[in-house]
């Protein structure tokens, strides 16, 4: 089904993400004081299926402020931060700076524009990091991006919340929301998901898309990639239902059915 983009989406998108950068930044929810002292902002599970990353270039789209490509940065690789938010890139180039990461990159551009925006450089790995998909109405264009971004024989990788946990009500329990959804949807909804007495201050409208994971993967496919795995996760990063319990993330109670919270998928690109 087609994604259709209001008009305004990207500008409206734009606007909202460079009203978050000051929120965040200053944020308990990011911690840049732990992180500076060299808190760990990746998941374990993505360490554990990226590998090794010592030597290798590494390009992260949709990068925010910059703390999970610094982090990568921190376990060896050369990093490539993007986002099109200018505040964010900013914000990034100074923390990069306060811990030593002088040879971190970051560059303004959206992510359709990445191509021309890095000079037509390739990269041994594309990193796109949670909560960045539903921020794009064409997955096809995006797949075929992140082809043209990969050197021969890198990877994509993937780590994203799951569009299924997107169908379900507050309680976390029933399915209430439609999983099929051809257009994006508009939100007029104040503040942001972090703490910080300037979140009413960040601008209110937003538009966002759901993808499925046969979208996803069927984008990734007909881009050139081949898939490497895709894993299911049944646990996710902060308290997303009331129901979720702190179990090596947040969890579903013992005893009530699970179902996936994030997923993740690596995509190589052929030699």
């Amino acid at each position: 089904m087609k994604k259709i983009p209001p008009p305004d989406w990207l500008a409206a998108n734009r606007a909202n993400w460079d009203g978050r950068v000051p929120v965040h930044v200053a944020s308990d929810f990011y911690d840049v004081a732990g992180f500076v002292e060299g808190k760990e902002s990746l998941r374990g599970f993505e360490l554990a299926e990226v590998g090794e990353v010592r030597g290798k270039s590494l390009l992260h789209l949709q990068c925010h402020f910059g703390q999970d490509t610094l982090s990568w940065a921190r376990h060896g690789a050369t990093v490539t931060g993007l986002d099109f938010s200018r505040p964010a890139v900013e914000a990034a180039t100074d923390l990069a700076g306060r811990i030593g990461m002088d040879s971190a990159r970051f560059v303004v551009s959206d992510v359709y524009d990445a191509v021309a925006a890095l000079g037509g450089r390739s990269f041994d790995i594309v990193y796109t990091g949670l909560g960045a998909l539903c921020w794009l109405p064409d997955i096809g264009r995006w797949a075929r991006t992140v082809e043209t971004l990969l050197a021969p024989g890198g990877f994509l990788y993937l780590a994203e919340f799951h569009p299924f946990g997107d169908t379900l009500a507050e309680d976390g329990r029933t399915v209430e929301y439609d999983y099929f959804q051809a257009e994006g949807t508009v939100w007029n909804e104040a503040g942001t998901y972090t703490d910080g007495e300037m979140a009413a201050t960040v601008p209110a409208r937003t538009v966002e898309w759901q993808h499925g994971i046969g979208e996803v993967v069927s984008a990734l496919v007909a881009a050139g990639l081949r898939i490497e795995f895709l894993h299911e996760h049944d646990f996710t990063v902060f308290a997303r239902f009331p129901v979720l319990e702190q179990d090596r993330g947040y969890r579903f109670p013992a005893g009530q059915p699970r179902v996936p919270l994030m997923y993740s998928l690596r995509a190589g690109k052929p030699a």
